[in-house]
């Protein structure tokens, strides 16, 4: 098994109602647009987060976090399948493939405890405001990130360790734009039955757990929310937290329907729909979501225009 090419991904462009060549453009412009969009708004906000010092504070400190993990994780997935729309005979080695699933998992699971992090973040910024800077200390949020990192890492790893003791008999085939674990157990002539059992219990550990986590810490941020006699701070805490329970649904809601539910040839056109829109959609609306309707983020920028305009009249 070892050297050899096992997985050819197949880019499926057929389409009834559009020729193939159009329709082939189309998916490269389409992907090409969303990833070089996911690169410059993601590097453009941590960039803008580094630079402005209004923005030093432990929500910016995971957001700028959040944007670095977007930006790897759609680069581990998305330039290899451009470069297959390129070629004839799309192939990837095995050890390709399962490089890029480790590093393509390490940073999913990864996110998902930074998202989890950033709710307990919100939950002290808003239930105890005057205790904030005590409890969301410098060295608890760097504790934070590292073992979000560490814990992804390890979670990704264990399923690597498995996936490497699967034997494939061929036709090696996936059905899929990059190497995911669903698709690959598919393949797989072994016997996957625990494999599936602890895709399930990692999806649980890190996926749900987040989500409660989540869902109790915005269950007190709601109740204290409600109790704010200001409706200038009653609209801006929920505009901040609104956002970051927009981008926790899409994320979580498209990577549990993949990771909870038995894999299956049936299934697979699905996983590949809610795969490419939580690997290659979602990167690219998080830092919209987070700055769109936030006023900080939006005066950062102000301030960035106005400091380049002194500098170039003072040239």
């Amino acid at each position: 098994m070892d050297g050899q090419e096992i997985a050819r991904t197949e880019q499926s462009l057929e389409e009834k109602d559009l020729p193939i060549e159009t329709f082939f453009w189309k998916m490269v412009k389409i992907f090409l647009g969303t990833y070089l969009s996911t690169v410059v708004w993601n590097l453009g906000l941590i960039v803008l987060i580094r630079l402005d010092p209004y923005l030093h504070t432990p929500m910016y400190f995971f957001l700028s976090n959040l944007s670095f993990l977007d930006f790897f994780y759609v680069t581990s997935t998305t330039p290899k399948m451009l470069s297959g729309f390129f070629q004839k005979h799309r192939s990837i080695s095995f050890l390709g493939c399962t490089m890029q699933y480790f590093f393509f998992s390490s940073l999913g699971l990864t996110e998902c405890c930074l998202l989890a992090a950033m709710a307990y973040d919100r939950y002290a910024a808003i239930c105890n405001p005057l205790l904030y800077t005590a409890v969301m200390s410098p060295t608890l949020c760097v504790q934070m990130v590292v073992g979000a990192y560490v814990t992804g890492s390890f979670g990704s790893l264990i399923q690597l360790c498995a996936l490497l003791q699967l034997n494939f008999c061929g036709p090696n085939v996936i059905n899929h734009f990059f190497c995911d674990l669903p698709q690959l157990l598919v393949l797989s002539c072994s016997e996957t039955f625990y494999l599936h059992i602890m895709k399930f219990v990692i999806a649980v550990i890190f996926g749900v757990t987040s989500v409660l986590v989540i869902m109790v810490s915005y269950g007190y941020i709601i109740a204290t929310i409600l109790k704010i006699s200001s409706v200038e701070g009653r609209s801006k805490a929920f505009n901040t937290c609104a956002s970051h329970l927009t981008a926790v649904t899409l994320f979580f809601g498209s990577g549990l329907f993949v990771y909870m539910h038995p894999s299956s040839d049936d299934s697979l056109g699905y996983d590949k729909m809610a795969s490419v829109f939580y690997t290659v959609v979602i990167p690219m609306l998080n830092p919209l979501i987070y700055s769109l309707r936030n006023k900080e983020i939006k005066d950062a920028i102000k301030r960035c225009k106005k400091k380049k305009v002194f500098f170039h009249g003072h040239c």
